[in-house]
Parts: C-alpha cells; structure tokens; sequence
C-alpha cells in the first residue's frame, strides 16, 4: 500500500484533453500506481515539491545576489573553518 492511499482522498471529478488523459494513463503504466487517479496525485504531488524548490532556489539567489561583500566574505571563512570537519565522525 502507498503512502498515497493510506491517507484521506476527496473525490473530484475534472476534464483532461487526450494528451493529459495518455500522460495519466502512461505514469500509471511506468510508475505502477493502482489506478490513474493515484498516478494523478504523484503528477500533481511532483509538481508541488518541484515548485517549492523553484520558490526556495529563487530565495537563495535573491539571498546571494544582494548579500553584502563582508556578509558573503564571512560565509567563506564559516565554510573555510567547518567544511574539512563536516563529515567527521560520519561512517564511510
């Protein structure tokens, strides 16, 4: 049982075009979902966490891109001191 179907559904009811209706059905195929509805919700599940990257990657840059030369000289140095130590203790 997937994580999808162990969690409460609404049911709606929406018109696709042929192309959208084949691309369903083909995920459904590829994935192995039980049904194209469930290959429906991962599309639409994808498309969410694809989204918030995009949100979170426009943050970082925005971050960056106006991050002063000392704010940004002062990262450098963190990274400098902490990143040969940022896997110790971590088994290989």
């Amino acid at each position: 049982m997937t994580v999808q179907a162990t969690t409460r559904k609404m049911k709606k009811s929406f018109t696709l075009s042929p192309e959208s209706v084949a691309h369903v059905s083909e995920t459904r195929r590829k994935r192995g979902t039980a049904s194209d509805s469930e290959a429906l919700d991962l599309l639409l599940r994808e498309n969410m966490l694809e989204a918030k990257r995009q949100e979170f990657d426009a943050a970082c840059n925005e971050y960056y891109d106006t991050a002063s030369d000392a704010e940004l000289a002062e990262q450098r140095k963190w990274a400098e001191m902490t990143g040969p130590n940022m896997f110790l203790g971590v088994p290989k």
